[in-house]
C-alpha cells in the first residue's frame, strides 16, 4: 500500500489556480498546518500575482494594497512556487494538474459582471463597473476600453456598494491626487479631459440598507469641490426601517446618520456633486443614435419579508434621469471554465463547503477544491478570504486523512511547461518586475508604474532576467 502523502518521504503536492488573496491565504494555511509536509505551486494566467489586490483595489487605497506584504512572506517559503503567464485550458489542461497534484484549489474569482437584462443595456455608454475598475487599474483585460469622459457631464451609477463608491471617487477626485498613485497612465490622461460634474447613485433599497461602508461615502464627502447631495425624502426612514435599524450593525446606523446630516446640510454650490438616490431601480436605458441619453427608473417602497428584512416592492411610479454615461455596479459573476462544474444560478464553481462537485448537483469531486469569490460569490472584503480559505483547507486536511486525494504521478509541471515552450513567470521574475515598476513609478512621481498589457509585462520580465 502506497504511503499517504504529507510526509517528508511523500510530500502532499497542491496547486492553486489563481493567485489572489484567497489563493495566498489557502497556501499560508497549508504551509502552517502542523505535521504536514507540503509543496504548493500557484498558477496565474497573468504574469503578475495578487489578483484583485493589484487589479481591483482602488489606486488611492494604497494601505489596503499593502496586504500583499503578507502574501510575499508566504511566497518566500521554499515550498512555494509561482507560475505566472500560464493559462489553464491553453498551456495546461485540468488533466495535467490531476496527474501532477494530489489536490487542486480553484481560486479563479468572479471575472465577469451581473447583467440587469433591461432594454437599452447594449447602448454605447452603458458599461459595467468591472470594466471601469479594470481600466483605471491597468488590468490587461480592460486596457483598450474607452469611456466618453470628455463629453459626459452627468453619470448614473447603478448600485451603491463599495465598488460604486470607488468608481464615484475616481470620477470626482482631483486628478493631481490620483496621479501619484499606481493608477494606469491611460486612465489619468482620460480623467484630465473629463467633463463629468454630476453623479447619480441609484440604490434599489432604502438608506438603512445602503451597501457602502461609512468610510467610503465619507471619503467622497471630504473631497475638494464635491457636494454629497441627499434629498430629504431619500434620507427619510419609514417606521419599520427605523425599528429594524436598531438591530443592525453600527455601520448601517452610521450611514443613516450621515445621509440625514447631508440632507439637512444641503448643497453648497461646489463644482461637482454626488446625488444619493434610494428606492429606485432602472427599468430601461433610453438612447439616441445608439448612445445612452437617459435612464428610466421605477420607484419602490419597503416591505418586510418572511424573516423581517425590509425588501423593496416596485410601485406604479416612474421617472427619467438624463445621463450621458452609465456604470453598473451590481456585482461580479464567475465565468464557467471548461471541465469544471458551474452553478449557473449563483455564478460560482459548483461546490459544497469548498469541495468542488462533479456536476452542478452531483457528488464531491476527489481532489478539487475552491476558495474565495469562486466559492461563495462576490461578498466581503479582502480579509474575508482568510477564514474562507482556512475553512476549505480544513476540508482538504480531513479528506487527506481519509485518503481522498488524486494519485499524483509526481510529474513536475515546470518541466512540462518548458517542453511546451511556455514562458512562465517565476517568483524571482516577479520580484524583479515589482522593483522595476516601483522604480519607474518613483521616477515619474508615482507609487508604481504598471504596464497594462501582457506583452509589455513579458517584455519587461525578459529584459530584467539579464
Amino acid at each position: 500500500m502506497s504511503q499517504r502523502p504529507g510526509t517528508s518521504e511523500a510530500p502532499l503536492r497542491v496547486c492553486t489556480v489563481g493567485s489572489g488573496p484567497s489563493a495566498f491565504y489557502a497556501a499560508e494555511a497549508l504551509l502552517k498546518a502542523e505535521g504536514l509536509d507540503v509543496r504548493i505551486d500557484v498558477f496565474d494566467r497573468l504574469p503578475t500575482p495578487f489578483g484583485l489586490v493589484r487589479g481591483g483595489v482602488a489606486p488611492d487605497h494604497q494601505k489596503i494594497k499593502s496586504v500583499s506584504k503578507v502574501y510575499e512572506k508566504t511566497a518566500e517559503d521554499p515550498r512555494f512556487r509561482f507560475f505566472g503567464n500560464v493559462r489553464i485550458g491553453r498551456d495546461l489542461a485540468i488533466a495535467d494538474l490531476e496527474r501532477s497534484y494530489h489536490m487542486i484549489v480553484w481560486a479563479i474569482g468572479c471575472e465577469s459582471d451581473n447583467r440587469l437584462s433591461i432594454p437599452g443595456e447594449e447602448l454605447a455608454g452603458v458599461h459595467s463597473a468591472t470594466e471601469f475598475v479594470g481600466w483605471y487599474n491597468g488590468h490587461p483585460d480592460y486596457r483598450d476600453r474607452a469611456f466618453n469622459l470628455e463629453t459626459a457631464r452627468r453619470v448614473a451609477i447603478v448600485g451603491n456598494g463599495n465598488v460604486a463608491m470607488d468608481c464615484s471617487r475616481i470620477l470626482l477626485a482631483p486628478v493631481t491626487a490620483l496621479a501619484t498613485t499606481d493608477i494606469a497612465d491611460h486612465a489619468i490622461a482620460a480623467l484630465r479631459q473629463s467633463t463629468v460634474r454630476e453623479l447619480v447613485l441609484l440604490g434599489r433599497r432604502g438608506p438603512a440598507q445602503a451597501a457602502f461602508s461609512p468610510k467610503e461615502i465619507e471619503e467622497i464627502a471630504e473631497l475638494d469641490d464635491v457636494d454629497v447631495a441627499v434629498a430629504e425624502q431619500d434620507a427619510a426612514l419609514d417606521d419599520y426601517s427605523r425599528n429594524w435599524l436598531e438591530s443592525q450593525a453600527r455601520s448601517a446606523q452610521r450611514n443613516v446618520k450621515f445621509l440625514a446630516e447631508r440632507a439637512a446640510h444641503g448643497t453648497t454650490g461646489k463644482l461637482k456633486q454626488l446625488h444619493c438616490r434610494f428606492l429606485v431601480a432602472p427599468v430601461a436605458f433610453e438612447g439616441h443614435d445608439g448612445r445612452v441619453r437617459a435612464v428610466r427608473v421605477q420607484h419602490a417602497v419597503l416591505e418586510p419579508d418572511r424573516d423581517g428584512t425590509p425588501r423593496p416592492r416596485a410601485i406604479d411610479r416612474y421617472s427619467t434621469i438624463e445621463v450621458e454615461l452609465v456604470f453598473k455596479a451590481i456585482g461580479y459573476r464567475g465565468v464557467p471554465l471548461q471541465g469544471l462544474a458551474f452553478d449557473d444560478n449563483k455564478g460560482i464553481v459548483a461546490n459544497v463547503d469548498g469541495r468542488v462537485l462533479s456536476a452542478a448537483s452531483g457528488e464531491a469531486r476527489i481532489g478539487h477544491y475552491v476558495v474565495g469569490w469562486a466559492k461563495r460569490g462576490p461578498t466581503g472584503l479582502v480579509g474575508t478570504n482568510s477564514p474562507d480559505s482556512k475553512a476549505t483547507v480544513l476540508c482538504m486536511l480531513q479528506d487527506l486523512r481519509q485518503d481522498r486525494t488524486l494519485p499524483a504521478s509526481g510529474q513536475d509541471l515546470a518541466a512540462v511547461l518548458q517542453q511546451r515552450k511556455v514562458d512562465y513567470v517565476t517568483w524571482q521574475d516577479w520580484r524583479r518586475l515589482d522593483s522595476h515598476e516601483q522604480a519607474v513609478g518613483q521616477a515619474r512621481g508615482k507609487v508604481r508604474h504598471k504596464e497594462p498589457s501582457v506583452d509589455g509585462l513579458m517584455q519587461a520580465v525578459r529584459s530584467l532576467r539579464g
